[in-house]
């Protein structure tokens, strides 16, 4: 199919696509297009005006500052493959990006375009709920942070209003006593996860501190299981305490269940899958202890 007739824009900073945003109703913003494209062709998506940020060279920004990864609008998923950051948040990055869809999408699609497309399977939106980010929307209004915890709202809907865009996101570094997993399952390599998690513990003299257990696929967003991440606390890590984690997780969703897999299966994954990341996390925490 073809899509609808659009009016093609290419503004030459962020300050006139803003404007654009604002003086039409039903724009769409193109950066990588993979999600954007297949919906105007099955007529999904129907925009009167398509605004291409590809020039837009500030949209390009990658750099470390106060403490965070700030990535702009225009970064591929490809930047991911090898480690950006010494921080253990970089490893987590990596191992990630190799489940992102097939080489063409990832030398193509952007990493903000798959937080604003919002896909709850999707590998980085897992990950900003995981890690806490922050996203930068910016209107002619003005700027707003907006916390990944709020900005994911339901399947392919956002805290982002129609004159915003998604400039950057603000991943914080996690710092050196933070190890990182990440496991998912799909039928077939590149297919968006059944279930996907990811995991961060972090451990001094030989405990958990902290941990954060984020978990995709299962409904309308990413989610933490706070219950499991409760349970770790002041544990020192090992295989045992890691699958009662994994079972507390497999209990605290109501997974969706669909033609590829049944809320029952779904829940078992969870299990399998947190407990896989959390047990990634072992090689290096028992170098802390």
């Amino acid at each position: 199919m073809k899509p609808t007739r659009f009016r093609y824009a290419r503004p030459p900073s962020i300050a006139a696509a803003l404007s654009l945003l604002a003086s039409t109703e039903d724009a769409k913003v193109l950066a990588g297009g993979q999600s954007l494209v297949p919906t105007m062709n099955f007529r999904l998506a129907r925009p009167s005006v398509l605004i291409d940020i590809n020039h837009i060279k500030e949209l390009g920004l990658l750099e470390l500052e106060d403490g965070y990864l700030k990535i702009g609008a225009l970064i591929r998923h490809s930047r991911f493959e090898t480690p950006v950051v010494e921080d253990p948040l970089g490893k987590l990055l990596s191992i990630a990006s190799g489940s992102v869809g097939h080489l063409p999408i990832r030398v193509r699609g952007t990493f903000a375009g798959s937080i604003a497309h919002a896909d709850p399977a999707a590998e980085w939106c897992l990950i900003a709920r995981t890690v806490d980010a922050y996203m930068i929307a910016s209107s002619e209004r003005g700027r707003r942070e907006i916390p990944a915890e709020s900005f994911f709202e339901m399947v392919f809907t956002t805290a982002l209003e129609p004159d915003e865009l998604l400039t950057e996101v603000w991943l914080p570094l996690l710092g050196p006593s933070s190890h990182v997993g990440f496991s998912e399952f799909s039928r077939r390599a590149g297919d968006f996860a059944l279930v996907s998690s990811a995991v961060i513990t972090w451990v001094e003299n030989g405990k958990i501190l902290r941990s954060s257990i984020g978990v995709g696929g299962l409904g309308s967003r990413p989610e933490r299981a706070t219950g499991a991440e409760a349970a770790l606390l002041g544990r020192r890590p090992s295989e045992e305490v890691f699958a009662e984690a994994a079972d507390i997780a497999a209990g605290e969703f109501e997974p969706l269940g669909d033609i590829h897999g049944s809320a029952e299966y779904r829940r078992h994954l969870v299990s399998v899958l947190v407990k896989r990341a959390l047990k990634q996390t072992l090689e290096t925490s028992r170098g802390s202890s």
